[in-house]
């Protein structure tokens, strides 16, 4: 991957950040890995546990960023939740997948937080 690549990714990743904390998300955690994979955020939103996809594009609209997140990335973010939520003692607590798109184009950016997303996919 491309150091542009790379500062594009954490850019927008700094960016829905401040989005999701504007919107209350609460105790984040940027970048869990674990022998599965890694996930990008993971926070409380009320009583429910978010593991959260951010995907960010330039020069392209919302909804590609949005499809970036095909089966393949799904089934791979329920396997990286679920083992959180084993380790972490927490397999009965509420939990939903949310996407965050950010799009660079000329002007502002657009940010646009998707809740539940997608089902568990494993």
């Amino acid at each position: 991957m491309t150091r542009e690549r790379l500062d594009l990714g954490d850019w927008g990743e700094a960016l829905a950040l401040k989005t999701l904390k504007g919107l209350g998300y609460k105790k984040i955690i940027r970048n869990y890995r674990c022998p599965l994979g890694e996930m990008d955020v993971i926070a409380k939103d009320g009583d429910t546990l978010a593991f959260v996809e951010i995907k960010t594009r330039k020069g392209r609209s919302l909804g590609y960023a949005k499809e970036a997140v095909n089966d393949r990335k799904k089934h791979q973010l329920s396997k990286v939740a679920l083992a959180y939520m084993k380790h972490h003692g927490c397999t009965e607590a509420k939990a939903r997948f949310d996407v965050v798109a950010v799009c660079l184009n000329q002007g502002e950016p657009q940010v646009e937080v998707i809740k539940n997303a997608f089902d568990l996919a494993y």
